[in-house]
């Protein structure tokens, strides 16, 4: 199967370093699973108005960042995006990998010498820290 996330190629490199979510082995299958959960609800509250299943990666970015890195280790970092936001991606043993990017077209990002991200940090905000949740427990029953 093709996918379209930035590094999917690579992405067989990296694995689960624990067997919370039943299946889910590699970025592929996260990917996979999440097509069925990502929602309105779980898209960042300013792109909601956006938010279709034609493009189910919008606004996603940080809460799937957060829960790719409970599955496979590594780091987050975050992309600066006008406006000040950061567009969030993974990346584990030196592989780059956004499951989200989808949503920018072809719009090329830099994945490199970008700025790590904390949880710690974005989750000081409860809606944010909510959309994870619900998005860690809707995956939890999706792998059942």
């Amino acid at each position: 199967m093709s996918y379209h996330f930035y590094g999917w190629k690579d992405s067989g490199h990296v694995h689960a370093v624990n067997h919370t979510y039943k299946g889910i082995i590699t970025p592929c299958n996260l990917y996979d699973a999440l097509l069925h959960v990502w929602c309105e609800y779980t898209c960042t509250p300013r792109l909601r108005h956006e938010w279709t299943t034609d493009n189910p990666t919008l606004g996603q970015c940080a809460v799937t960042s957060f829960l790719a890195q409970d599955i496979f280790g590594g780091k987050v970092y975050g992309i600066l995006q006008e406006g000040g936001n950061f567009h969030c991606y993974n990346v584990v043993n030196d592989y780059a990998f956004d499951l989200t990017s989808e949503q920018f077209g072809g719009e090329i990002l830099s994945y490199t010498g970008n700025p790590e991200q904390l949880r710690e940090i974005h989750f000081q905000r409860a809606e944010k820290r909510e959309r994870y949740e619900y998005l860690c427990s809707e995956l939890r029953e999706c792998c059942m």
